[in-house]
């Protein structure tokens, strides 16, 4: 976006109890949704936006306040989603979204939105998985033995397996060291390599954030879209908002705010302090529209 549009400008009178968006086009997308939230979607990540990042992904959960917010906010919106590389039902449990009055109609798009889960019946739909992910899982503990440090280790999706090195001695130096030989892996079976804050998740291509994003704002038939995410795998939906912007859908992009990637921050309307700022703003969001 050019310069004269990443300046910080005061909002306007009808968002002025709430942050504002440092470029015009946010701040444009901030007052649509304002002006028609009966016909606007929030998008949200869930690891390092709706909940912090732990060292061990199983230990995930949603900061605490996230569902008061959203069961708050939802109700007032056309769509709440949860769009997230985990599985869907993971995402549910370590969110606790299901059952609570309010979220009725929240869906969780998972695995990058191969799957989807919606509150409405308790019920995931998802096309068979791809043969290539079997592969690379039986071939994966003989590389990493190979190529990596002490402490990395695999966390099994189901439909993608991700390598994660935080936990290694020198968590950077084993993720740039795996870049090439699970890029080679995952070639050979027809998958991608996603990089992520220190993990390396192999998956099928053709679904991304942006693709799923695009298929749920289409779908809805949304007039303006806020999407907030963290890490790497959240950009292709940044563009997806872009993409909509240019058919005439404004839209807010919000950061997630953390020091180990700035991309998504340069590339933001909005930042905020990680995922406490998340719900600070969806509570805001939510007081605004009550």
């Amino acid at each position: 976006m050019g310069s004269q549009d990443r300046h910080s400008a005061d909002s306007t009178a009808s968002v002025s109890d709430l942050p504002a968006p440092v470029t015009r086009a946010g701040r444009d997308g901030l007052a649509a949704l304002l002006a028609r939230p009966e016909r606007a979607l929030i998008a949200l990540d869930f690891d390092g936006t709706l909940a912090p990042i732990v060292p061990d992904p199983d230990q995930a959960r949603a900061h605490p306040d996230a569902v008061p917010a959203l069961s708050s906010l939802a109700p007032k919106v056309a769509a709440v989603a949860v769009v997230t590389g985990r599985a869907p039902g993971v995402a549910v449990r370590h969110g606790g979204f299901a059952g609570v009055p309010g979220l009725e109609h929240l869906v969780v798009l998972g695995h990058y939105g191969a799957e989807r889960w919606d509150a409405a019946t308790g019920t995931v739909t998802a096309p068979p998985p791809h043969p290539g992910v079997a592969a690379v899982r039986a071939e994966l503990p003989g590389l990493l033995d190979r190529t990596a440090g002490h402490g990395t280790w695999t966390e099994d999706k189901g439909r993608s397996v991700a390598v994660h090195t935080r936990r290694a001695d020198d968590p950077q130096a084993a993720f740039e060291a795996l870049r090439e030989p699970l890029a080679d892996l995952a070639a050979r079976h027809g998958l991608i390599v996603e990089p992520g804050r220190l993990v390396l998740e192999l998956r099928p291509p053709g679904m991304d954030k942006g693709v799923a994003l695009l298929d749920c704002a289409r779908g809805l038939g949304a007039t303006s879209v806020l999407y907030a995410g963290d890490d790497l795998g959240d950009l292709p939906a940044f563009a997806a908002v872009d993409e909509l912007r240019a058919d005439g859908v404004p839209g807010v992009l919000v950061c997630s705010g953390s020091t180990e990637v700035t991309e998504v921050s340069q590339r933001a309307d909005l930042v905020v302090d990680g995922p406490a700022g998340v719900v600070a703003l969806l509570r805001d969001l939510a007081d605004r529209l009550a």
